[in-house]
């Protein structure tokens, strides 16, 4: 019992969380205040616009309304969605869910095997770097001599 009530998960943490109407959040678009829904959920990415690798022009133009969309387009890596949970401040009322569509994360944009998989993303390419430094090698250097 000791254990538990230590360990913290995300659904206690999401049930904790205020709900907000799109009304209110069509509020919050302006640089102190910045905030957009994804995938349901109430971000304020006010402190986050300098640090936005895509510029702060980008969340600035979603502030204040649905950017799940958006979001899903640019295909956010791992990295980014979990950095998202540091600015989670809601989530939508169940009025509003009703009037957004949200199938989750596209699969090519999120997959949970990432970290199976995460040794292919710098393997494929070092192979690659080796197969043309030895070609490299055998050919062109032989030549300039």
């Amino acid at each position: 019992m000791v254990a538990q009530e230590g360990n913290t998960t995300s659904s206690q943490h999401e049930e904790e969380l205020k709900t907000y109407s799109l009304e209110e959040i069509a509020k919050h678009k302006t640089r102190d205040s910045c905030w957009l829904v994804i995938h349901d959920k109430v971000y304020n990415v006010s402190k986050f616009l300098d640090e936005h690798p895509g510029g702060e022009e980008v969340l600035l133009e979603q502030s204040g309304s649905n950017g799940t969309e958006s979001f899903e387009d640019v295909g956010h890596s791992t990295d980014a969605r979990e950095m998202m949970k540091e600015y989670l401040i809601g989530e939508l009322t169940e009025e509003d869910k009703k009037f957004t569509k949200d199938n989750g994360p596209k699969p090519w944009a999120y997959s949970s095997s990432s970290d199976q998989n995460s040794w292919r993303s710098w393997l494929v390419p070092m192979g690659l770097a080796c197969v043309a430094s030895l070609i490299y090698r055998l050919y062109a250097l032989p030549q300039a001599s």
